[in-house]
């Protein structure tokens, strides 16, 4: 398409849950729902459109062994633009990734710096390691380094106990959330367990990723605080072979990864009927391919969460959560396009028919 180009989007345009289009028009890169006067190059595309999908747990710039070069964070980027991804949390990264901005025709980013952890517990090469006394100065610098976001791994395996235990005292917890949201930044954190739970969230934390040690009695806390979680079910899926892995060395963190990954979908639904807002996430980077976002959608859905919501999960609501807009007029021209509804069949979002991005037809 010519930059004076018009693109003319027919079928269905899903604006909302509920709010259905006939026909939206992509002028100068930006939505409009009125016919642009005089326009003569207008390319068509039809099918059902949603706004641009959301991975809310996404490394762009990882792999299993710490950061990668920019050619394969490119490919990283592609494939995720491949799949509809074309809004990332970047939840945690080694990498500087910036260059991605100035790039058209990749997924926009926003980053939560890099992962910030306890000495010694967490994958090598991931994360700043530190110690309780120096969380505050690292969450400042993560929230400067970020888009409003910093990644904590708030538990990971205690090598003296055998087990999953929490990283951080919860005075220490305390003033690093209250630093970060002073600096106007969101914080999330990794958290397999059920023990790191109530003190980040009771601290004042807004997102968990995985939550997989969400409980009856911590649910109703979540609920009231409005604490969001990203469960990544995809990844959760590689529980038992990790447990695998680990049976000689650690018998007990091993069992407790196989009972968190037997009652993955009890949790996730559990947290969904409470209220609690969950978003898609694929945890894609280090050891997990990226591209994934349909299939988390699916996994959801398997959870128990009705269609609607799961696709709101990565389209709709994702984009409110993170403050960016979906198909509104004058919105930047994120969107993909299916053969079919996905609020009736959320299988069709593994096959995008056109993906636009700023306006453009990039697939």
């Amino acid at each position: 398409m010519s930059d004076g180009a018009v693109l003319h989007v027919k079928g269905r345009v899903l604006a909302g849950p509920e709010d259905v289009r006939d026909e939206l028009w992509v002028v100068g890169g930006r939505v409009s729902y009125d016919r642009p006067a005089g326009a003569r190059d207008i390319t068509t595309v039809t099918g059902w459109a949603l706004p641009g999908l959301v991975d809310a747990h996404c490394h762009v710039g990882l792999g299993a062994d710490g950061p990668v070069d920019a050619d394969t964070a490119e490919k990283q980027a592609l494939t995720d633009r491949e799949a509809g991804t074309l809004l990332i949390r970047d939840a945690g990264s080694p990498s500087d990734t910036r260059w991605v901005d100035d790039r058209p025709d990749l997924p926009k980013i926003i980053r939560a710096g890099r992962h910030i952890a306890r000495t010694r517990r967490y994958l090598r090469n991931y994360a700043w390691e530190i110690e309780p006394e120096d969380l505050v100065a690292y969450v400042a610098r993560e929230a400067g380094r970020g888009d409003g976001w910093v990644k904590l791994v708030g538990d990971w395996i205690d090598r003296g106990v055998g087990d999953l235990a929490p990283c951080w005292p919860r005075e220490a917890v305390e003033a690093a959330i209250a630093e970060a949201h002073r600096l106007g930044a969101r914080v999330t954190a990794h958290c397999f367990a059920e023990s790191s739970l109530r003190d980040l969230v009771e601290a004042g934390i807004d997102c968990i990723e995985h939550a997989t040690g969400l409980t009856e009695d911590l649910i109703p806390l979540f609920a009231e605080r409005g604490v969001a979680i990203v469960p990544t079910l995809v990844n959760i899926a590689t529980f038992p072979h990790l447990a695998a892995g680990g049976e000689s060395r650690f018998p007990a963190w091993s069992a407790h990864m196989r009972r968190l990954h037997e009652r993955r979908y009890d949790t996730v639904r559990g947290a969904y009927d409470a209220g609690i807002p969950v978003y898609v996430g694929t945890d894609a980077g280090g050891s997990l391919a990226h591209g994934l976002v349909a299939a988390e959608v699916a996994e959801l859905v398997t959870a128990g969460i009705p269609p609607v919501q799961a696709v709101s999960a990565t389209s709709w609501g994702a984009r409110a959560w993170l403050g960016r807009p979906g198909l509104e007029e004058g919105a930047p021209a994120d969107l993909v396009v299916y053969e079919g509804d996905p609020r009736a069949d959320v299988r069709v979002l593994a096959a995008p028919r056109r993906v636009v991005l700023d306006g453009r037809i990039v697939e």
